[in-house]
C-alpha cells in the first residue's frame, strides 16, 4: 500500500511539472499548427549565438522530443542550462508542411 501511494504521488508530481508545456517535437512535426501561437517550452540549452553588430541573440533548446532555435532579447543562457520560457512560434515560410526558418521568439523566461 505504501509503495503504491509513493508511486502515485511521484507520478502526479512528475505530470504536474509538465502540464502546460509544449513538446518541441510537436512543433517541429506540425509547424503550421503552431505558427503565430504562443507556447511554453522547457528544456536544456545546447548551443548559443550572439551577433552584437546586428543585435541577434539566440540559442538552441532541446527537450526529450527534439530541438528548436530560440531568438531572445535577453542574455543568452549558458550551454547545458535548464530553461523554461514562453514564446511565439515563427517561420520564414511553410511549404508543403515543411517549415523554413522555424524558431520561437522568446517573450518571457520563467
Amino acid at each position: 500500500m505504501r509503495i503504491g501511494l509513493v508511486s502515485t504521488l511521484s507520478l502526479s508530481m512528475l505530470l504536474a511539472g509538465c502540464v502546460g508545456y509544449t513538446r518541441i517535437g510537436d512543433i517541429v512535426a506540425s509547424p503550421a499548427q503552431f505558427e503565430g501561437k504562443e507556447v511554453k517550452l522547457k528544456g536544456t540549452v545546447t548551443g548559443a549565438l550572439q551577433v552584437p553588430v546586428i543585435e541577434l541573440k539566440g540559442y538552441t533548446l532541446r527537450d526529450d522530443s527534439g530541438e528548436i532555435a530560440v531568438l531572445t532579447q535577453e542574455n543568452v543562457p549558458a550551454p547545458q542550462q535548464a530553461v523554461s520560457l514562453s514564446g511565439v512560434v515563427r517561420s520564414l515560410a511553410i511549404i508543403g508542411g515543411q517549415s523554413l526558418g522555424l524558431r520561437v521568439e522568446e517573450t518571457k523566461r520563467h
